[in-house]
């Protein structure tokens, strides 16, 4: 008998992540633009289906953007339902995946993907309480509470929670179609962009688009230290490429907690409490082949 094998989809606002294998060192890969629903899920599913009659394929996870339904007594589950994304809204991922390649799929968000594959092969490892950001084109933040990925009446959406806005310093109105200077508004990639007229990439690491960008993180942060209590945050994305914004954050977190939260980890070990995330652009992907495996 052949032995099992997963794959694994992780779409992004850029770009389709695609696996098949069992593990981080045991994958075979690849990697497009993202484009359209059709386009994109198109090659998703050429993809495995070139290798499927190589190996026993068994299931497949998604870890996607969102917001999804993730009810699975609901007529529209699998579906991408009110996103941002120009020409996604009520895509029903999963079907379309699933009648193509005809074995059992299973979806969560990016973030929970990711923050599971942190959780088995990285950073996360064994903790059960943790939180993983992810700032890119877009900016989403999932994670575990004792052991079981987030999810409730809908699965978290922390791009979308509303942060101190100083308009005299940043009279930028916000690019969140929903709304406007929400975090995701304010401090993803988009936004970066839109503010100061060309992508982020190109930003001199000593901008000040850097500064303002790790003070709407730390802000976010220290949300989401009171409300969740993490003990580890996994902060992930294409904008943390730059090697002085996780210290910056870090140094601002500690400020605007103000020794609140008096605890070994933040005062005397911020640098492993705060931290990138130890699969790097892997963790959405090897996430989505765990997901796969406990389908």
């Amino acid at each position: 008998m052949k032995d099992k094998v997963y794959g694994g989809i992780e779409t992004g606002g850029t770009k389709f992540v695609c696996a098949i294998g069992t593990a981080p060192d045991n994958l075979i890969k690849t990697q497009f633009a993202t484009t359209s629903p059709d386009e994109s899920i198109g090659k998703a599913n050429d993809f495995f289906k070139g290798y499927s009659r190589l190996k026993h394929l068994t299931a497949i996870g998604i870890a996607s953007f969102g917001p999804l339904d993730l009810d699975k007594n609901s007529p529209t589950y699998g579906y991408i339902t009110t996103t941002p994304k120009d020409s996604w809204s009520n895509i029903n991922i999963v079907e379309k995946i699933r009648s193509q390649l005809i074995v059992p799929v299973v979806i969560d968000t990016d973030v929970n993907g990711a923050s599971l594959g942190e959780r088995v092969w990285g950073a996360a490892r064994g903790l059960d309480t943790f939180i993983y950001l992810t700032v890119g084109t877009g900016f989403g933040g999932g994670g575990m509470v004792n052991g079981g990925l987030m999810h409730g009446l809908l699965h978290p959406e922390m791009g979308h929670i509303r942060i101190p806005h100083d308009w005299q310093k940043d009279p930028y109105r916000g690019c969140c179609p929903f709304h406007g200077d929400c975090l995701e508004g304010l401090a993803s990639g988009k936004a970066m962009e839109l503010r100061w007229g060309q992508s982020p990439e190109k930003l001199p690491i000593d901008h000040p688009a850097w500064e303002l960008e790790a003070n709407y993180l730390a802000l976010a942060i220290n949300n989401f230290i009171c409300t969740i209590s993490p003990q580890r945050i996994i902060v992930g994305g294409g904008l943390m490429k730059n090697p002085g914004l996780i210290p910056a954050v870090r140094r601002k977190v500690e400020l605007n907690l103000n020794g609140y939260i008096h605890l070994e980890a933040i005062t005397n070990d911020i640098d492993r409490y705060i931290v990138a995330p130890a699969l790097g652009g892997l963790a959405g992907v090897i996430g989505a082949l765990e997901l796969a495996k406990r389908n």
